[in-house]
This record gives structure tokens, sequence and C-alpha cells, in this order.
């Protein structure tokens, strides 16, 4: 580790979230943002990030966006609930399916997927739990809307493609204008358990020479969905009521299912490539 990266390491914490994440976005993105007046796509994701809508709050939240759902497309494009306990006890988990995925709700990357309950424990689980509960999400990358989350562990069956794999996250990055159509990306990420691949797509599915973050390009493009068109329309109507917010779908087995809604992507610190999509993008904001 150098010089510098130990010394922020050691300040980090003290560091009020616009000097953080001005620094952060310095060492991600190659360039000091403007933060002022922003024009790049990440600049304009950091400034949500000091300033978020209140709305962010609850529809970062992943058990109470379910109610915004519910009520934009209908309960059926869920996944649905196996628990949602007010704590993680042994009989929670004794009552728990043979194969299901644990998550806490206040945060990115709370996700652990059991294939066979035989091959883990309650205390495995408990400790993992109880390390989600105790992060406090908004420390991590200073996005100021996941404060107001509650925490919490919940439970929900375990999604399978055709080909026995989790389905890929199709990202659909919805950018509303004030006349016209939306324009849509889609990044298509799979194997995210374990070699992950990121590829953009435009909203019919062509294949666009755009990297984002630290995702390798697939050696072989995606076939396009059989239910494109629907899922487009879910992803746009979820997206309705902002100027821009990333909607994360599934497609099992031909059903379609809701992930999560994203307000501030990376934080503002996902390097796009080339880098003249950051302005384009910060364009359509």
């Amino acid at each position: 580790m150098t010089l510098s990266k130990t010394l922020f390491s050691s300040v980090r914490d003290w560091l009020p979230d616009n000097l953080y994440l001005t620094i952060w976005h310095r060492r991600r993105i190659g360039r000091f943002p403007r933060l002022r007046n922003p024009m790049t796509f990440n600049e304009k994701i950091l400034r949500r990030c000091l300033e978020p809508d209140p709305r962010y709050g609850d529809l970062s939240d992943k058990l109470k966006v379910r109610d915004y759902v519910a009520d934009k497309i209908g309960s059926g494009y869920l996944v649905p609930l196996v628990a949602e306990p007010g704590a993680f006890t042994r009989e929670v988990f004794d009552a728990l399916p043979q194969a299901f995925v644990m998550k806490a709700n206040h945060g990115s990357g709370f996700v652990h997927v059991v294939r066979d309950k035989r091959e883990t424990s309650f205390e495995k689980l408990d400790a993992m739990a109880q390390r989600w509960l105790t992060t406090d999400f908004y420390a991590v990358a200073r996005e100021r809307h996941y404060r107001t989350i509650e925490r919490r562990i919940f439970f929900e069956q375990l999604l399978i493609g055709e080909d026995g794999k989790i389905p890929p996250d199709l990202k659909f990055h919805v950018f509303n204008k004030q006349s016209g159509e939306p324009k849509i990306f889609i990044l298509v990420i799979t194997d995210r358990f374990g070699e992950p691949r990121g590829d953009m797509y435009d909203a019919d599915w062509n294949l666009l020479d755009i990297g984002m973050g630290h995702y390798p390009r697939s050696p072989v493009p995606a076939p396009r969905p059989a239910n494109l068109e629907a899922l487009v329309s879910i992803a746009r109507t979820l997206a309705s009521d902002f100027g821009f917010v990333r909607v994360d779908l599934y497609d099992a087995k031909d059903t379609i299912y809701f992930g999560e809604l994203t307000f501030t992507p990376g934080a503002g610190m996902f390097a796009l490539h080339p880098d003249k999509v950051d302005y384009e993008w910060g364009s359509l904001m």
C-alpha cells in the first residue's frame, strides 16, 4: 500500500462527505469532479449522493420498495418472500426451505445464495447477518439516502433459469426527457456469483461499445430476451417518476421479476468506457 493510500485510509472516516467523494472520484474516474456545476453522469450522481431526493430512502429500501412496485406494476412481479423476520433466530432458520437467498435491505452487496441448506448452518448465516446489520452503508460511499433505512434481514425464493443457473441481472438505465421517448441502456451482468461479465445494450438489444465499472466484456453477446418488449415496458413504468433511475429486473424462465431501484449507481464512481460516454450520459440527465 502506498503512502497516499495509507494516509487516506487513516483519515477517511473523518473526512466530510464532499471531500471524501471528491477524492474517491479522482482515484476511480481520473479527474476531480465539478460538484457545483456537474456535467458528467458520474458528477451528477455524486450530487445525488450529497443532495438526495427525499423519496430515495424508502425506494432504496429493498423491503419498502415492494409496495411501490406492487402499486406501479402489480405484486406478481415481486420475488416471493420466504421470510421477513423481526430477528433472525434458529427457529427462523429451521423453517426456511432447502434453497433460498438471504439479503439485507439497506445497501448493495448484501446477498447470499443458499442452494442447499444442508451445506450451511444457522451459526454461519447468523454471523453473516450480524456483519451486514452492523454495516452503516452510508459510510461506505456517503450515499446519504441510505442513512434513513431501518436495517432488516429477509429471505427470498431462489430464482433459477432454464439452464439451472441464477438468471443474469438486467440493469435498465432509464433517462427520462421532458418530451419524447426515454433513453435506455441495458447493462447485462452474467454469472454474478462466479466470473461476472458486463455488456451494454440499447433498448432494441443492439450490443454497444460501452464498458462500465470493472466488468470485463463477454466473448459472445447474450441472446435477445424473448420478452424484451415487456422488460423495457416494465422498466419505463417503474422509472416514470424520475429523471433518471436504474431499474434492475430478472428474466427467469420467461417470468419477469423486479430486483431493485438504484438512484446513485456506483456512488458516482463507475468509470464509463470510452470516457466520452460519461459526458453523453450526463447530458441526458
